[in-house]
Formats: C-alpha cells, structure tokens, sequence
C-alpha cells in the first residue's frame, strides 16, 4: 500500500488516509459570518466521493474584535452553531472527516473590519497589510481572550466538527505572540520562547478543559518566519515539544510572518525542512503543506518521514477531483 493510502487511527480519529485539504478562506460567508449556500455548496464539492480523509475549515473569528476580514467565517456566538451543523454535516456524508479552525486576527485586521486592533506589542503587523499600530494586550485581556478561544473550541464540538484547529500561523494573533518580531513584551508573555508560547499554553489548556480529552485539538504553527530576524527552527521545535505537551494531537506546520509562501516556494513541500525536524521531536503526527501538487511527490515527503500527512490547498482549490485522480492512480 502507498504511504498516502495508509490509514491513520490515534483513539481519537480516524482517517481513511494521509491526505488533509488544509483552510483556506473563501469569504463566502455572509457579512455577520454566518453559514451560507454558496459556502455549503463549496465544501460539498471539495469533499465529494470522501477521498480527503480530512477537511479543515477556514479560519473562523472566536470574538467580533478577533475578525480579519469581511465575509470571513464566525464562531464567535452561539447563534451560528446550527449553521455550522449543516457544514459538518455536508462534508460528513460524502465521507470525510472535518475539523473546524479557530482564530483572532490581532494586529492584522483589515482596515475595514477594525480600526483598533490588538496585539502582543505595538509593532505593526510585518505582513503589510495595514499599517495600522496595535493596542498592546494587558494580561488582563490576554485572559478574556483565553476564554473566548474556550468558548469557541466548545460551539465547534456542539456543531458536530471531529475537532478544532488552534490557529497560530499567517502573522495571526498567536503568531504575533511566537514570533519575537511582533513581542516584545517584557513580562511574563514575552522574552525567550518559553515566554512567548505562554499564552498558546493557556488556550490550549483552554480548549481542551472545553472539548475533553478524547476530542481531538489541533494547532496551525507558523514555523518560520522566512526572515533571519523572524522565529528559529530551534524556537519551533521547543514550542511544538511544549505543545505536545500541553495536549496538542497533531502539529500542522505553515509559514508566519511569511504568511503560507515562503520564498522557496518553487518547491513542492517548501516547509518540509521544519517539519520534519518538529516530527523527529514529537511523537504526535505532523502535517505539511505547501505546493505539493502531484501525488508522486506527496509520497516522496512521507516516505523520507518529511510529515504524516500532507495538505493539499491550493492545487484542490483549482480542481475539486485532483484528490480522486491522484488516490485511484494509488490504488
């Protein structure tokens, strides 16, 4: 059997095989961030005949100020857990499992959906999408949002999701946190690595106080910033051993401050380097993505123990049976 159609079961999920289409926003949503047709019908199409063994949904806002753009997804209240139903349920009956991302915007809120963004710091987000400087989080407000990542990890289990994704990627909130680009805190949130993970500690211990033990918590790292100023891969690897840790299920590396394109990316697999180094420490599994587009190469990744699983994004945004193609060539 090929590595990609290998099954995967850890207790708590179980996949039919290796390959995860990963988030990607449509801003399909309607403008509260609310479930829409237009979006059902996406998802059904990308999970048709259930050859994705997993689905992870876009980046959703956990609280109106967490929002990074319009039309972006919402699960920050309890009046849009009977929308999400309908998603899980779609993607459920052509045969896929679906895991639900949650997230907070910090510091790289669009213009147009805040003009008064957060973050660790007042640098401005390096991704340069605004220019805007954040208002620094006290640890005061560091606990509310904790709580809001609580509360939004337990609307995704009530809307029948197999888990929830934990974003901190993409110069995103819990990004700007990691990345000493973006900290520069002096108490206890800030300095060395140790420091700066201390606020994922506590949303995990959050979400998983939420969800159970035996539900399934993921977390999107952002393992480089592509920049020698940026995040170490020394620094990535302590924080994914500190997430394992902390009750982490599965580490599913991307870019940070980069965004999700490093400059590398004329390769497929462009983060496999950091991955492979965060799967030798952990014992959880890992996903890679990152312009991976033909199955031959996807399997090479596995087979040199780069990840476990592979994303497929950007390739199955352009064609909804890339992935049906590529498992019938495998069997």
């Amino acid at each position: 059997m090929s590595y990609l159609l290998t099954p995967f079961d850890n207790g708590k999920i179980q996949l039919k095989n290796r390959l995860v289409m990963p988030p990607m926003a449509t801003a399909k949503s309607d403008a509260e961030g609310r479930i829409t047709r237009d979006m059902l019908d996406y998802y059904d199409e990308k999970s048709k005949g259930g050859y994705l063994s997993l689905i992870i949904i876009e980046h959703s806002f956990i609280s109106e100020d967490g929002r990074a753009s319009r039309n972006q997804l919402s699960i920050a209240d309890d009046g849009v857990v009977d929308g999400l139903k309908k998603l899980s349920e779609t993607i459920h009956k052509n045969g896929s499992k679906a895991v639900m991302q949650i997230n907070h915007a910090g510091s790289l809120a669009r213009k147009d959906v805040n003009t008064a963004p957060v973050g660790p710091s007042p640098v401005v987000n390096p991704r340069g999408l605004t220019d805007i400087v954040p208002k620094e989080l006290t640890a005061d407000d560091i606990k509310k949002l904790t709580d809001n990542f609580k509360r939004a990890a337990a609307r995704v289990k009530k809307a029948g999701f197999d888990g929830v994704e934990i974003h901190s990627a993409h110069g995103y909130l819990l990004d700007q946190f990691i990345s000493p680009m973006t900290n520069k805190r002096n108490d206890e949130y800030g300095g060395d690595i140790h420091g700066r993970i201390k606020f994922h500690l506590e949303v995990i211990r959050a979400v998983r106080e939420a969800v159970g033990n035996e539900y399934p918590v993921l977390l999107r790292l952002g393992a480089t910033d592509d920049t020698p100023a940026g995040l170490t891969p020394e620094d990535a690897v302590a924080a994914a051993r500190s997430f394992e840790e902390a009750g982490v299920d599965m580490i599913d590396i991307s870019g940070g401050m980069c965004g999700y394109m490093p400059e590398n990316s004329s390769e497929q697999g462009y983060f496999s380097v950091l991955s492979q180094a965060i799967k030798k420490a952990v014992k959880i599994p890992v996903i890679l993505t990152g312009g991976i587009t033909e199955p031959s190469g996807a399997e090479k990744l596995l087979e040199e123990g780069k990840a476990d699983f592979i994303g497929v994004g950007r390739v199955v945004l352009k064609d909804s049976r890339w992935v049906e193609r590529a498992v019938e060539s495998l069997r």
